[in-house]
């Protein structure tokens, strides 16, 4: 079998920071929905990488469970979607030059979130980054938005649909680690992210340091 070696990344708090833009659109939504209430950075920070009936669950605790709570997170996810397409988010330093360092050493890359459907995309055309097929920088993606399947499952499922021999998926957060390892994979730690993980496991400093730290991992 050919040898094919695959990294798989998480989004927020590891490629970029959308916080600042998403605690804005959610707060047009709320109060357009009548509510007197706001969402700030910190809140989405917060819950950044957790499902988004999680998030709804706990910043929408002043609206009914059910029909009214969906309702509004379904407006905030709209809305967040169209508005990081038009305004995005903050990149973290040299990600798009060591993505194109990782796939021209022959790494095959990948996008896994806990998102809705759609925000990986707003993420990818506000950038103009080219995805959607070997040929791509970015090859496939997946989102519970797309499936309503837990992280660990979209991370099994992506290295299983491209048929990747060797995979580790890069997260921020200890959820991502213990996703991680429920799939099967090696993990590496975004170091700079939002969280931490309660095992030592490889780790950058910053995006940059991919290009060296995988070669160990996935050797």
């Amino acid at each position: 079998m050919e040898e094919r070696k695959g990294i798989i990344f998480d989004m927020d708090g590891t490629v970029w920071d959308s916080s600042e833009n998403v605690a804005k659109a959610w707060t047009v939504k709320i109060k357009e929905a009548g509510f007197d209430k706001s969402v700030t950075q910190d809140d989405i920070k917060s819950v950044m990488g957790k499902p988004m009936d999680v998030i709804a669950d706990t910043l929408f605790t002043y609206t009914k469970k059910g029909k009214q709570r969906n309702a509004l997170r379904e407006a905030c996810e709209n809305y967040e979607n169209d508005y990081l397409r038009e305004h995005g988010g903050t990149l973290y330093p040299d990600v798009f030059e060591t993505w194109e360092k990782l796939k021209k050493n022959g790494y095959h890359l990948y996008i896994v979130s806990n998102c809705q459907a759609g925000y990986i995309e707003a993420f990818l055309e506000y950038f103009k980054v080219p995805w959607g097929d070997p040929s791509c920088l970015i090859e496939d993606i997946e989102c519970y938005g797309n499936n309503f399947l837990q992280k660990d499952e979209n991370i099994k499922l992506m290295a299983e649909r491209n048929k990747l021999t060797k995979a580790c998926y890069v997260g921020d957060i200890q959820s991502d680690y213990d996703a991680t390892a429920k799939a099967g994979l090696l993990f590496i730690h975004a170091k700079y992210g939002f969280g931490t993980i309660n095992v030592p496991v490889p780790e950058i400093e910053k995006f940059s340091d991919l290009t060296k730290v995988v070669k160990e991992v996935l050797k």
